[in-house]
């Protein structure tokens, strides 16, 4: 079984998150997927964030969507680092990406791109929120999608039921929280499981006894770890 390691927003245990650079790092790390995360700006572009606000990972205040991209472009965000838009992460790194949205306005542009530029091979969509998923799904025939569930509450079938009415081919669960029972209902239902975010060699194991498909990770120390580990 092919086990997946996934860059989360990067590398960004050692670069900062949501950047060119990070993305960049996470590739020659030898991720075999990237994560990051999509926002619309006040003009409407897609730009790679994941808080609503930009204060914890840029030298800017305010909400992500009280501000252009011009405006959004002005700000450092780590190093020296701009903040991208999603076209520049696309054509930064060849690999794989997993792209996260939270609603559907920052989707439904998303969907377009993907079909403009014919990326449904490359890019799979994840969200928080089924219904998000759902939409997707329905806009972009044959794009790949996963769930990102904490599982603070419910049991397993829940779990299932909701990746089932998001039309999700994965399950993404945190790696804290999720239980043997929820990993074997979402694989008994078809779906693969990856776990986040796996950042020890602790949680590295717990990952792979539990026969998880991929885990993402801060660090690309668990990519060189996870080669030799059973």
């Amino acid at each position: 079984m092919t086990f997946l390691t996934i860059g989360h927003r990067g590398v960004m245990g050692v670069e900062p998150e949501n950047t060119l650079r990070s993305f960049v790092r996470a590739e020659r790390s030898g991720m075999d997927v990237i994560a990051l995360d999509l926002q619309l700006s006040k003009d409407g572009a897609l730009v790679v964030l994941h808080d609503p606000e930009v204060d914890r990972t840029t030298d800017g205040v305010g909400a992500v969507a009280d501000l252009t991209l011009a405006e959004l472009r002005e700000l450092d965000a780590g190093l020296g680092e701009h903040v991208p838009v999603f076209e520049e992460a696309l054509d930064a790194v060849r690999a794989p990406l997993q792209v996260s949205v939270r609603d559907q306005a920052a989707a439904s542009v998303l969907a377009e791109l993907l079909l403009r530029r014919d990326l449904t091979t490359r890019v799979e969509v994840a969200s928080v929120h089924e219904a998000v998923l759902a939409e997707t799904a329905r806009l972009v025939p044959g794009v790949r999608t996963a769930l990102y569930v904490d599982q603070s509450g419910g049991d397993a079938s829940e779990v299932v039921d909701r990746a089932r009415s998001a039309r999700a081919e994965t399950v993404a669960l945190n790696i804290r929280r999720l239980t043997l029972e929820t990993v074997e209902a979402a694989h008994a239902a078809g779906l693969r499981v990856t776990g986040w975010t796996v950042n020890t060699l602790e949680q590295l194991r717990l990952a792979r006894a539990l026969e998880l498909d991929g885990a993402a990770t801060d660090f690309p120390e668990i990519r060189r770890t996870g080669r030799f580990t059973a």
